[in-house]
C-alpha cells in the first residue's frame, strides 16, 4: 500500500497475535462495509526488552519496514519514544505522562507542524479498577487523543479473548504511521 493510500485511511483494526516469546500485532484497514480489510502493517516486539524498540513492517514476511519506534532511555517510567519511517527519518514521538498516569493513563503525541495531542483514558472508574485490581487488566479501555480540545484520533480496546483495537482518525493531517505506532505502543507499553 502506498503512503498516500495509507494516509487516506480513517479507521484501522489492530489485533494482537498470541505467541510464546514475542508480541505480534496486525494492523488492518476497514472495508467500506465495516468488515476487516487487508493487512496494512505487521509488528513484532520482544517481551521483557530493556530498551523498547519495535519495527513495524508492511506485512508478516517482515521484508519491508514501514516504520519503527524506539525508547530514548532504558527503564524510564515516562519514556519518550521516537517514531521514524523506514529510512530512519523522524515522523514524530509519543511519551507517557507518568504523573498524570497515576490515576488515568495519559500519553502525548507530537508531529512536526501539528499541535501536540494528549490522549487519556476516557473512563476514570475503569482506569481506577484496572490499576487497583490486577486481575482486571483484560478490561477494555478507550483513549481519546485531543489537540486544542479537538479530536485527533481514538483507540478503543474491544472485549474478546485476545486484544483487539479499533482506531478512528479524525484529523486529516496526522501521520497514520504515527497513529499506528501509538496504537501498538498502547498495548505493548500500557501496563508498564
Amino acid at each position: 500500500m502506498s503512503l498516500d493510500s495509507l494516509q487516506a485511511q480513517h479507521r484501522f483494526i489492530v489485533r494482537q497475535r498470541i505467541r510464546m516469546m514475542v508480541n505480534q500485532y496486525e494492523v488492518h484497514a476497514v472495508a467500506p462495509d465495516g468488515s476487516e480489510g487487508g493487512l496494512l502493517a505487521f509488528a513484532q516486539q520482544k517481551r521483557l526488552a530493556f530498551k523498547e524498540q519495535v519495527t513495524i513492517y508492511t506485512d508478516d514476511t517482515k521484508q519491508y519496514p514501514l516504520l519503527g519506534f524506539k525508547a530514548r532511555q532504558r527503564l524510564d517510567l515516562g519514556a519518550t519514544y521516537d517514531v521514524t519511517d523506514h529510512a530512519g527519518n523522524p515522523i514524530g514521538l509519543f511519551r507517557k505522562d507518568f504523573a498524570q498516569s497515576l490515576l488515568r493513563s495519559t500519553w502525548h503525541v507530537e508531529q512536526p507542524g501539528l499541535p501536540p495531542a494528549t490522549g487519556q483514558e476516557r473512563s476514570l472508574p475503569v482506569a481506577l479498577l484496572r490499576r487497583f485490581v490486577d486481575s482486571l487488566s483484560w478490561l477494555p479501555y478507550h483513549f481519546d487523543f485531543l489537540a486544542g480540545g479537538q479530536p485527533v484520533f481514538s483507540v478503543d480496546k474491544k472485549w474478546g479473548l485476545r486484544d483487539r483495537y479499533v482506531v478512528d482518525i479524525q484529523h486529516p493531517h496526522i501521520d497514520r504511521r504515527l497513529v499506528i505506532a501509538m496504537a501498538v505502543g498502547l498495548d505493548a507499553l500500557q501496563s508498564r
